[in-house]
């Protein structure tokens, strides 16, 4: 069939929206008429090439939908399902799946290599075989997936907010409730209000955190996380020294939790991070870091002496069959907030216009409207 999408042609090059080709669903895979998509910054990765895939690309790899059409063995889905998409398979059966760890399932390692799992193209852009993000693709009008990156939701959820549950909710929001494990009383600080920062503030926020600090350089994104998100301190890092902020704000102990989540993990953001963590001290790291990063301001003198922790964590840590209907329910339940994240919509012809104002720090979360679902 013929779609739309917004293709990645090289390194440094603007999204170019066209028509391609996709091909229907092969064995286990599932095809979806996309209702949105979140603006992602590691989607922005592909242009700078910090996060490397062959070109062509689909982008998009955060997004929710109904299912069209089902391939042979599916089961867990079937047409006219609305769906969430997540951007790490959970194949339920691998070693990683087995212990609790969907997010670090084995088939993972497919995410970045452009085809499917069977090593064949669904995105065509002329002869030439255009690679999935994530296995996703979502910045396309349909798409053609894996069915262990389906979960299926309740109809009831408007899908255009359901899109914001593939990559950035879980993703800050399991920061700080799975791998920091944030308890009643803590004090954390969140470097970066965006998409992902927003929902680590609220993950702490409503595990209980005595004090949540939030630093981020954007005016309006500091007055949301205070006002609505739940963060009790913000501060503007161009303004003062944000390692002394977090220290006044924590009575000079320090930081029992520091969540760095910027849009990218520079060693300065990561040095700050570190230094205002206290004793027994968890800092987690969420961004990606630049590809020829090296490596981290810390002395194993402090790690040891000091008990501080330093923790890696990829998609929340959480388990997207089991996590994202959670997330669901807690919107539900009005103890998550989802609406409030996005900040502008934009139609696919608009694409890099969203991605010109995240760059700007305009947005929480731009989301791509591709249907009336």
């Amino acid at each position: 069939m013929k779609t739309r999408a917004a293709v990645l042609h090289g390194r440094n090059e603007q999204f170019k929206v066209q028509e391609v080709d996709l091909d229907p669903p092969a064995q286990h895979e599932v095809r979806v008429r996309l209702a949105a998509t979140g603006l992602c910054h590691s989607d922005y990765h592909l242009v700078t090439g910090d996060l490397p895939m062959p070109y062509p690309v689909i982008g998009g790899h955060e997004g929710a939908g109904v299912v069209e059409e089902v391939g042979a063995e599916v089961t867990a889905v079937e047409p006219g399902d609305h769906v969430v998409l997540s951007f790490i398979p959970a194949c339920g059966h691998c070693r990683s799946c087995a212990a609790g760890h969907s997010n670090l399932c084995d088939l993972g390692a497919n995410i970045l290599a452009g085809p499917q799992l069977d090593g064949s193209y669904r995105f065509h852009v002329g002869a030439q075989g255009a690679g999935q993000m994530c296995l996703l693709g979502t910045f396309a009008e349909h798409t053609v997936v894996p069915d262990v990156s389906v979960v299926k939701i309740d109809k009831s959820v408007p899908l255009r907010t359901a899109a914001l549950i593939g990559c950035g909710v879980p993703t800050g929001y399991g920061a700080a409730v799975n791998k920091a494990k944030v308890r009643p009383g803590e004090s954390v600080v969140v470097w970066g209000a965006g998409g992902i920062g927003m929902n680590a503030i609220q993950g702490a926020a409503t595990s209980g955190a005595r004090v949540v600090v939030a630093v981020e350089p954007e005016e309006a994104k500091r007055k949301l996380a205070y006002e609505v998100f739940g963060a009790t301190h913000v501060v503007d890092p161009n303004a003062v020294d944000p390692v002394d902020a977090v220290l006044e704000a924590t009575w000079n102990r320090g930081a029992d939790v520091s969540i760095a989540t910027p849009g990218v993990l520079t060693e300065a953001i990561l040095a700050q991070a570190l230094r205002a963590l206290g004793k027994a001290g968890r800092a987690v790291l969420v961004a990606v870091p630049p590809a020829d990063a090296g490596h981290l301001p810390i002395t194993p003198f402090d790690v040891v002496m000091f008990e501080r922790q330093i923790l890696g964590t990829v998609y929340g840590s959480c388990n997207p069959f089991s996590d994202i209907p959670q997330l669901i329910d807690l919107y539900q339940s009005g103890k998550l907030k989802l609406d409030e994240l996005v900040t502008n919509t934009y139609s696919l012809d608009q694409i890099n216009d969203g991605y010109e104002a995240m760059l700007a720090g305009q947005n929480i979360r731009g989301l791509v409207i591709l249907s009336d679902d």
